[in-house]
């Protein structure tokens, strides 16, 4: 399949703004949207009845620190581990310019568990690992729709592959040539959207569920098939060209340690 969208939804820049409106903007609001949805289900049907009473105004919350959150983490961590820092010091404004630059999910994760200690430090309606559990589905949400515009983007590239399904991107992130490659964007983003459907179904049992279990399993879930589909990724990292294993990998494996802690620390499976 030849694949190559315009990455604006409308050709003409928008008022004020003077940039078109993106794709990418798009679905990244988009999913943020639909999440704050899950979140307010959540805390309106399976909380707390003081929490209950107060779920729009703790779900806006949450919303707001999450956000600040993913996209300062986001930000730091391709910064950190996969730009040319080279570059950076030519132009040190560009570590700003988020429109421009790339995003690292694990940054986002990073990023958002620090928000969620800031937030439960400050309005302490339950504890931090609760805020886990009740975040992993909502975040299964994002991750599938932020994937999605990867791939209008044509950003973070498969390897390439003679597979049927494989698809030639018109005009790769990278620069590359065109050639056929792993939809793993798509593997991704189905994936997630898996994950979500999963944990959807097992959250009726949250009652019985030691405080963690969730988001352990969300983590365990997640960053162990981040690790293993990054063996069919173009290398992202600047710093990580030619090695044998990948920025994504390396990034990935503290966070399926912390995903098993969660779920086995101090109490027998239930």
């Amino acid at each position: 399949m030849y694949w190559d969208p315009s990455k604006a939804i409308i050709p003409w820049d928008l008022p004020i703004l003077n940039r078109p409106l993106l794709w990418y903007g798009f679905l990244f609001a988009l999913g943020f949207l639909l999440a704050y949805a899950v979140l307010l289900y959540l805390l309106r049907h399976e909380t707390a009845k003081e929490v209950k009473a107060n779920a729009k105004k703790i779900a806006d919350n949450i919303t707001f620190y999450g956000i600040v959150g993913i996209v300062i983490g986001a930000r730091l961590f391709d910064v950190l581990f996969y730009e040319n820092w080279y570059a950076i010091q030519r132009d040190p404004w560009s570590v700003l310019k988020v429109w421009e630059g790339g995003l690292a999910s694990h940054g986002g994760v990073v990023g958002i568990l620090v928000a969620l200690a800031l937030f439960q430090k400050r309005h302490r309606f339950c504890s931090w690992i609760h805020l886990l559990d009740l975040l992993v589905l909502p975040a299964g949400v994002v991750a599938f729709f932020i994937r999605i515009g990867n791939f209008i983007n044509q950003e973070i590239l498969g390897s390439p592959t003679d597979m049927p399904w494989a698809v030639i991107f018109g005009h790769p992130a990278d620069r590359s040539f065109p050639v056929p490659r792993h939809p793993v964007q798509l593997y991704e983003a189905f994936y997630y959207l898996a994950v979500f459907a999963v944990l959807w179904f097992l959250r009726k049992k949250w009652s019985r569920w030691k405080e963690g279990r969730l988001a352990g399993l969300f983590l365990v879930l997640i960053f162990s098939f981040r690790y293993l589909i990054e063996f069919f990724k173009e290398e992202q990292s600047w710093w990580f060209y030619g090695s044998p294993v990948t920025m994504g990998q390396m990034l990935s494996v503290p966070f399926v340690f912390l995903g098993f802690y969660l779920m086995f620390r101090k109490a027998r499976w239930l």
